[in-house]
């Protein structure tokens, strides 16, 4: 004989949650994660700094675009809470006086920390995806990355990934340059932490994230420029080897 059946949560739950948390539901399961830390706060701020008058305001950029820090999000029965979000003005020309909204971003950006990554990764990308935002950025501040997503097909591919202070034009804000620096000039450096994967595991993930992009390319017709191989290609290193490291 079964159990009595877990209760689903539901909006009230998110009312209910204490005042220093992100509290978001999930299939059916309240999710509290802390408020993010000062790294992540200051690369979100600044990131959003970067975004505003080239595509907010339309000053030296093309316009267009609505974009806030944080908004509640309500997709169908999941209720989210991305670090910042984007519509095209088209779809939503101005914000209404509501708590929350519906309309799905095109654009979203989540900025990692060791509390959130798993849920960023394993559960919301694939609520992203199901409600058709076009593409999304990870950004992770202490290694300094960031990782531009596309939709296609209903699974997400990873266009390109940026590090440290890389001048890049990422989809879908590609008509400005976008400084990286500019979004870690806050942050303090950490040290190289001891053990340090092995020259030979390096080798290896190198070797896989040459392929993985050498496929994406292929398919989707994308060139790329000697510079901006490997750039994409030390930034996956990096990434892997800080989560290696942190086990």
């Amino acid at each position: 004989m079964s159990g009595p059946e877990q209760r689903r949560a539901t909006y009230q739950d998110v009312l209910d949650a204490p005042e220093h948390v992100i509290a978001e539901v999930i299939d059916g399961e309240l999710w509290l994660s802390p408020l993010p830390g000062l790294p992540q706060t200051s690369v979100a701020t600044n990131l959003g700094g970067e975004l505003g008058p080239p595509f907010r305001r339309g000053r030296g950029g093309p316009g267009g675009w609505i974009t806030l820090d944080r908004p509640e999000l309500h997709l169908g029965d999941e209720i989210v809470v991305p670090d910042l979000a984007g519509w095209r003005r088209e779809r939503l020309p101005v914000i209404e006086d509501v708590a929350y909204f519906t309309i799905a971003p095109d654009w979203l950006c989540e900025v990692l920390s060791d509390a959130t990554e798993k849920l960023d990764r394993a559960k919301k990308l694939p609520i992203y995806a199901a409600h058709g935002v076009r593409n999304v950025w990870i950004v992770n501040p202490l290694q300094q990355t960031l990782e531009v997503l596309r939709l296609h097909a209903g699974s997400w591919l990873t266009v390109a990934v940026h590090c440290d202070d890389a001048k890049v034009r990422a989809e879908p804000f590609d008509a400005i340059l976008l400084d990286l620096a500019e979004l870690w000039a806050d942050l303090e450096i950490p040290m190289e932490q001891e053990g340090s994967p092995s020259r030979e595991w390096l080798d290896y993930v190198r070797k896989e994230a040459e392929d993985g992009f050498a496929e994406l390319d292929r398919g989707e017709g994308i060139v790329r420029t000697p510079a901006e191989h490997m750039a994409q290609i030390d930034a996956v290193v990096r990434a892997r080897a800080a989560q290696r490291t942190r086990k």
